[in-house]
């Protein structure tokens, strides 16, 4: 994933950049970077994070850096912003995405003799293949227009030149870029709280597929947004940041409906609710301000020093951390029926590792109730997961267990669909081998009604498998 912030300001920038950059954290864990415009022509920076968050790994760019225009990214893959110079002059680009069409489009550019720089895995650098892609063509806004209809998957950017910031949302709108506006300053961000500490207030959410050009002075629309919207749903369960708005959409406020829904659905009888750290924290809220049931806290993550559960890159040492990070208040879960609510399963490797601490500090019942329906199908509209393969998703392993075998799109359907013995069979069994002492997954009807917005403006892929 990722999350980027951009600032245009009649002064110099650096101090919002360097804090609406560092808001989008909880976004991405290994580079970030910024790009600033000023007197002395373009500046750029790139550090890994991956053992430093990105004020102290940037705090000497934070005060030696200039510019009254700037952008700045946080990452999970790629090193951006990158700085470029081609026949539209030198500019700086970031981008958040996935493009699954990659080679085709690198072949088809390369044989226009034009080269590109291999990272160290073998791979082209996402956001240097959109620079490449914008400029086949004479201008920004066609050659934006032209990479945001050869893309398949999803791209939003933002471009910064010497005239101003270009902030261009994905065709479908599967992610946000949110404009905020204060005397002298406008930005442009991932997250709309990014902006709120810094004395910026709310201008205008750009639509889907919107392309606009940002200065000082103000926001002017360049290609008018389009009819059809897929924002991705999973903002709302997880990703987001508990006080951001998506389409008017409160990441907070969402969640704890969707724990009322959950709630009304449910027929056991916990002692106490409690939230995985921290995504189903309100979720379980929600849950138990609907269902009467006791909210509690029978286990703390320790965070001063590990900040991320998701952090370090390799998996099986990223699953040992979020096992220690973990602390539990056995006053509070010995003898008790717990009914824990994490935002979702996906490999099921963590929650199964919670469930067994839980027991051994003496819970008599774990009941386990993820807040998204299950993830059945891989993301491919955006890098959500370092996963090499959606077969390593518990709900993949177990339809094989079932089945015997690999299987089809339409058959996977049919374990997607809460009406059918397929589903319940998979939810039965995983329930088995994560040692539940029940499960029940969120209805995705209900998931949608918690969001609030019509269902045909949400992209459910990853559940559903309908696109």
């Amino acid at each position: 994933m990722g999350g980027f912030f951009g600032v245009a300001s009649k002064e110099d920038c650096m101090f919002d950049l360097f804090f609406g950059t560092d808001y989008h954290s909880h976004l991405g864990t290994r580079r970030a970077g910024m790009a600033v415009y000023g007197a002395n022509g373009f500046e750029k920076a790139i550090h890994k994070i991956e053992n430093a968050p990105f004020r102290t790994k940037f705090e000497k760019e934070a005060n030696a850096m200039h510019g009254t225009m700037g952008i700045g990214c946080i990452s999970d893959y790629e090193a951006q912003p990158i700085l470029v110079r081609s026949h539209h002059g030198s500019f700086a680009i970031t981008t958040i995405g996935k493009i699954n069409n990659a080679d085709e489009i690198i072949q088809m550019i390369v044989e226009q003799k034009t080269h590109f720089f291999e990272m160290s895995n073998g791979e082209i650098n996402t956001t240097e293949l959109v620079a490449a892609i914008i400029n086949q063509k004479e201008n920004f806004i066609d050659g934006i227009r032209y990479a945001q209809e050869l893309i398949d998957g999803s791209m939003s950017m933002l471009i910064l030149t010497s005239k101003g910031i270009y902030c261009a949302r994905d065709k479908y709108g599967r992610t946000p870029i949110v404009i905020g506006q204060k005397d002298g300053a406008f930005c442009a961000c991932f997250e709309s709280f990014a902006y709120l500490k810094l004395g910026y207030s709310p201008y205008k959410e750009l639509g889907a597929g919107e392309i606009a050009v940002m200065d000082a002075d103000g926001v002017k629309t360049l290609v008018a947004a389009g009819k059809e919207m897929k924002i991705c749903t999973f903002l709302w369960i997880y990703y987001g940041y508990p006080p951001s708005s998506y389409e008017g959409v409160n990441v907070e406020e969402m969640r704890y409906r969707c724990g009322q829904l959950l709630a009304k659905r449910d027929h056991v009888t916990p002692d106490i609710v409690a939230g995985v750290p921290d995504s189903g924290t309100a979720h379980a809220i929600g849950y138990a301000n609907e269902s009467g049931v006791p909210f509690s806290r029978p286990f703390i993550k320790y965070t001063p020093t590990w900040p991320r559960s998701f952090m370090p890159t390799m998996q099986s040492k990223r699953d040992l951390i979020a096992k220690m990070k973990l602390l539990p208040v056995k006053q509070l879960i010995q003898g008790k029926r717990l009914l824990l609510i994490d935002d979702s399963i996906v490999r099921g490797t963590q929650l199964r590792e919670t469930t067994e601490f839980l027991y051994e500090s003496g819970a008599k019942e774990v009941h386990i109730r993820p807040a998204c329906p299950p993830l059945i199908f891989g993301c491919k509209y955006l890098n959500f997961s370092r996963s090499k393969s959606e077969l390593e998703l518990i709900t993949r392993v177990v339809i094989q267990e079932l089945e015997g075998g690999e299987v089809s799109d339409e058959v996977l359907r049919e374990y997607a669909d809460y009406t059918t013995d397929k589903y319940d069979k998979m939810v039965e069994r995983i329930c088995e081998k994560l040692k539940f002492t029940s499960l029940r997954f969120h209805r995705l009807d209900d998931m949608i009604e918690a969001v609030g917005l019509d269902a045909c403006k949400l992209c459910t892929y990853c559940w559903s498998g309908k696109e």
